[in-house]
């Protein structure tokens, strides 16, 4: 897959299933059942797959398992050919996480899926330091894992850095705490970023996190172990909640227009006159005159009219009203 494809795919937003690990009874790889689970995914209408990771059982890698490359290889056979986002999994120190982000380009992955817990007494800067390391090799994805699956607490101020490297096409919030990924967003925002995309992995609050507007941003799509289940369904919800996404941002907007004819800057002083200015503007009013000759707009308040009719010309009916204002008029 081209790089511009699998990019623009993952800000599109998509159902990312972590993959777990088909064994048989003897505890040893089960390849069928493994290529069948990839199928499966695949068939659900997923938008790629994440391998080697937390579900994928980061054992894989011991060297007595060695496991890491074939389950990688399976699962890049399986989407070989496919329109789907390529994500492994890169883990441990920097020279191990090196090893394996150049597994990944050599097999053909679109992006690792960075985890840190491996340098939990790390300071910021190294960090910082290592996950630029890794970007070199291939595009990251970063990633907040809750602290009690081994993880560990990172900061705004990381998240803002970590926003800076510039082979950042993602990151997944799975810290399963709605502070800390307040913390990842606002500091995506604040880079002003808008290639790098926002995947929910807080499976205590997948709906949510994918409906909320948050600031200018959107949490688009999901890179969970909850979807390597019912992932048909997966699929179906994350359309409606792209479908209902559109309502709620209506509610931000006729909110922040309503704040604008209401006044709420000036404590809703102009309340009345910029309902007024509104229907004067249309010309169904000559003037904002109220009984009161002091009630009128409050300072800023027509700019705000301004702004809001700018930001928001979908919301006003000012053509309808031109089309039967003099009927109504005579």
């Amino acid at each position: 897959m081209a790089s511009s494809d699998f990019r623009s795919i993952l800000r599109r937003g998509v159902v990312i299933p972590a993959h777990p690990l088909a064994l048989n009874a003897r505890r040893q790889l089960d390849e069928r059942r493994q290529r069948a689970l990839s199928r499966y995914y695949i068939a659900a209408g997923a938008g790629g797959l994440a391998v080697g990771v937390h579900t994928t059982q980061f054992a894989i890698r011991d060297p007595k398992i060695g496991l890491f490359k074939p389950v990688l290889t399976l699962a890049a056979e399986e989407m070989k050919g496919k329109s789907l986002v390529r994500i492994a999994g890169i883990c441990g120190q920097t020279r191990q996480a090196v090893t394996e982000a150049e597994m990944l380009r050599e097999l053909g992955y679109d992006a690792g899926l960075l985890s840190l817990s491996a340098l939990r007494d790390a300071s910021e800067d190294e960090l910082i330091a290592h996950c630029k390391t890794v970007a070199e090799i291939v595009p990251i994805v970063g990633f907040y894992l809750q602290t009690a699956v081994g993880g560990r607490v990172l900061p705004y101020s990381f998240w803002r850095r970590f926003a800076e490297i510039k082979n950042v096409v993602a990151i997944k919030m799975a810290p399963f705490n709605r502070y800390q990924t307040l913390d990842v967003v606002r500091a995506v925002v604040e880079s002003e970023r808008d290639d790098i995309a926002l995947y929910t992995g807080n499976d205590d609050n997948i709906v949510l996190d994918l409906l909320t507007p948050y600031w200018s941003r959107r949490i688009v799509g999901g890179l969970l172990g909850h979807w390597a289940v019912w992932t048909k369904r997966a699929v179906e919800l994350l359309a409606e909640c792209q479908a209902q996404r559109a309502t709620l941002q209506r509610s931000v907007e006729v909110t922040d227009s309503n704040a604008a004819f209401f006044d709420a800057a000036n404590g809703f002083a102009g309340c009345i006159a910029g309902l007024h200015e509104v229907l004067r503007r249309q010309g169904l009013l000559e003037g904002l005159w109220c009984l009161d000759p002091h009630e009128t707009l409050g300072p800023g308040q027509r700019e705000e009219i301004d702004r809001v009719y700018r930001a928001y010309p979908h919301l006003n009916d000012d053509e309808f009203v031109a089309t039967h204002r003099d009927e109504w008029l005579r």
